[in-house]
């Protein structure tokens, strides 16, 4: 257990390379998660929920939310903070959010819901979303169907987000009955440096030892050297997304 509280907790040491190596979310994909709410006619008000450094706050606002972000690690909120200027930013837990009761059309968490207790993240979801409300999961996991990226995972080791997902996704718990799911399937051109910030950013490889992790991103960087055309490695993604309304 202590293993993996500190790692859900460690991305605040290499926050910069979390924003350089990590994906951003389909705008298409965000749409959806918000599209009960937003055919009511109203104009959401989103919590963000392990917002990190504001990859999933940056495309909300780009749809018109208003958006709030939580996040246990104040590292990674100083990175919000600097990226999505003007964002209110508060540390905080799924399971308990610094927010009032019924004040959120919506609550989503991007790359996060697999680091939460998901009986408590659900019911604290219940509590702070209005009448309607909408609970929005959304994971970038690349696509292990390609071999060279079945490569990739056993030298960088699974997730438990590509765990969850592999399982077939979240299960709900009340007040939620049951996902809407869907997928996007896209690539994403990376250089070098960010074929290996996105590597150096997974909690494995944060929390291993110096050896170990070194070792992990001399492996990670070779591959690439092995793959790439005009510097250039395209990763494909796989953007899973689940969608849970109160009371259905």
């Amino acid at each position: 257990m202590a293993r993996r509280e500190e790692m859900s907790t460690s991305f605040g040491r290499e926050a910069a390379r979390y924003e350089s190596g990590r994906p951003d979310y389909p705008a298409d994909a965000v749409a959806w998660l918000l599209e009960p709410i937003v055919v009511a006619g109203r104009r959401p008000r989103v919590a963000d929920v392990g917002a990190g450094t504001g990859k999933l706050t940056r495309v909300l606002r780009e749809l018109e939310a208003e958006v709030v972000a939580v996040d246990p690690d104040a590292d990674m909120l100083a990175e919000l903070r600097r990226r999505v200027p003007g964002t209110p930013a508060f540390v905080g837990t799924a399971e308990r959010m610094p927010l009032p009761d019924a004040s959120v059309d919506a609550v989503v968490a991007g790359q996060a819901w697999h680091w939460v207790d998901p009986v408590a993240g659900a019911a604290e979801a219940g509590r702070v979303l209005r009448e309607r409300g909408v609970l929005g999961l959304v994971w970038n996991v690349r696509d292990e169907r390609v071999a060279w990226v079945r490569r990739l995972t056993g030298i960088m080791h699974g997730s438990s987000a590509e765990q969850l997902i592999s399982e077939g996704g979240p299960q709900p718990h009340p007040p939620f009955e049951r996902f809407d799911t869907r997928v996007w399937e896209w690539h994403r051109p990376l250089t070098r440096e960010a074929f290996l910030d996105m590597a150096a950013s997974r909690s494995y490889v944060i929390t291993a030892g110096e050896t170990a992790r070194r070792s992990i991103l001399d492996e990670v960087g070779a591959l690439f050297d092995e793959l790439a055309e005009n510097g250039i490695v395209e990763l494909p993604y796989r953007t899973e997304a689940f969608r849970a309304a109160v009371g259905h």
